[in-house]
């Protein structure tokens, strides 16, 4: 079972790359944020590795950092996503901003990604609220200081509902809008439920220009 690859970068296609490791090339392959990311042919790469054995073939996933390759063991734990839809998710989104997107209950973030219908990622956000913020306290994630987990009461979840997609008719990313809303959540606390929609708007202006 290959974990890890460490060689040069020989060749990269649409969504592979080629790593030549004394000699050897591996193909692996890639998201687009991954494949991005790599340096110049003929460079040295590291790439974590997740490796999918079949009767017909042996298949070897690659990623930049271990943390996305936890999200991507993660993602596909849920119904209905495979390797195909959570690389695709990778290659829009970071983890924080699944982490994010996850924490606000926020479907219409994960739908981004080519592929992935409003059930899929409606599924998504459901199954791995519970399990989200534990993994990013394991790993590290950028967003673990962001993830907040709403209340389920419907005018606090609308509040923030309102308020992300305030910020983004503002001309804000949506997953900048919901980190920030995230980010206020998480600093008020129990008090972050009492909040209305036009306080998240203007505590979440203040984050996003901080």
């Amino acid at each position: 079972m290959i974990g890890k690859l460490k060689g040069l970068v020989d060749s990269v296609g649409e969504d592979w790359v080629i790593i030549d490791v004394g000699g050897v090339g591996y193909e692996v392959t890639c998201s687009g944020r991954t494949l991005g990311n790599l340096p110049a042919i003929g460079s040295e790469v590291s790439l974590s590795i997740e490796t999918y054995v079949r009767e017909d073939q042996i298949r070897l996933f690659g990623f930049g950092h271990a943390n996305d390759r936890t999200w991507f063991r993660l993602l596909q734990s849920v119904q209905g996503v495979g390797a195909k839809v959570a690389l695709a998710i990778l290659s829009t989104l970071t983890p924080g901003d699944i982490a994010n997107a996850i924490a606000l209950q926020d479907k219409a973030i994960v739908a981004q990604a080519q592929g992935v219908g409003p059930k899929v990622a409606q599924r998504i956000v459901t199954e791995l609220k519970d399990k989200a913020p534990a993994l990013l306290a394991q790993t590290g994630g950028g967003a673990v200081d962001s993830i907040v987990t709403l209340d389920a009461d419907a005018g606090t979840s609308s509040a923030v509902m309102d308020a992300v997609s305030a910020l983004s008719n503002l001309g804000y990313a949506p997953a900048q809008a919901s980190g920030a809303v995230a980010q206020v959540m998480r600093d008020k606390g129990e008090a972050g439920a009492e909040l209305s929609a036009q306080d998240l708007i203007r505590l979440g202006l203040k984050e996003l220009s901080s």
